[in-house]
């Protein structure tokens, strides 16, 4: 269960659902209200999908390009805090390269938008995607790999409430509130970001030979 916990928290806080919120909003704004269900549907569907194939593919991913798995964690932790910076500062859609003027011009060019730019790169970023190759690496035990295929399962069906209901969430919380949580799992972000800088330096520094 505490595998279960820590791993919904780490992708919740970094996939930011609620973050999502606005631009799934402003995207769907012509569709009707089961088209919209469609879409968060296939959102969190696609989300899922890459969030799998990082958990699983990721070890041969490090192994093609040779990356020891405390450089991952490094840069990883890089992504995910300057993915909290953003949160923080009000900046997440244009951290995600998600610039208001380009999603307008790129919708009326796509008929579908589950895959991009919802579920990628707005969801399952960088950021998402390092930490899951770090959790293939470090728990190999097949009971917590189920685990934590689990805690993607659940973490995407909470995407997909999240995304279903964004307009009533818009409605009750309203852009201040929205920007509230932001800046507070914004905070969070950062500290799991430099948690994971500062347990990949201290493993190098205990490995060395003096």
């Amino acid at each position: 269960m505490e595998l279960f916990l820590s791993t919904f928290g780490a992708l919740f806080s970094i996939m930011n659902p609620l973050g999502t919120v606005p631009v799934f909003v402003g995207l769907s704004s012509d569709n009707t209200k089961k088209e919209r269900a469609v879409i968060a549907f296939w959102t969190s569907v696609n989300a899922l999908i890459i969030l799998l194939l990082s958990f699983f593919a990721g070890k041969y991913i490090l192994s093609f390009f040779g990356i020891s798995i405390n450089a991952l964690k490094i840069a990883g932790g890089l992504i995910i805090a300057s993915s909290g910076f953003a949160l923080l500062t009000g900046k997440f859609a244009e951290h995600k390269g998600m610039k208001r003027k380009r999603v307008e011009e790129d919708i009326h060019s796509r008929n579908e938008i589950s895959l991009t730019p919802l579920a990628m790169p707005m969801l399952a970023g960088p950021g998402t995607i390092s930490l899951l190759i770090t959790y293939n690496q470090e728990f190999i035990d097949i009971q917590d790999k189920f685990v934590i295929v689990s805690a993607l399962v659940f973490t995407t069906t909470c995407i997909y409430l999240i995304l279903k209901s964004s307009y009533f969430i818009v409605k009750f919380l309203g852009a201040s509130g929205i920007n509230a949580l932001s800046r507070i799992i914004g905070f969070i972000v950062i500290a799991i970001g430099i948690e994971y800088i500062i347990s990949s330096v201290v493993n190098i520094i205990t490995h060395i030979n003096f």
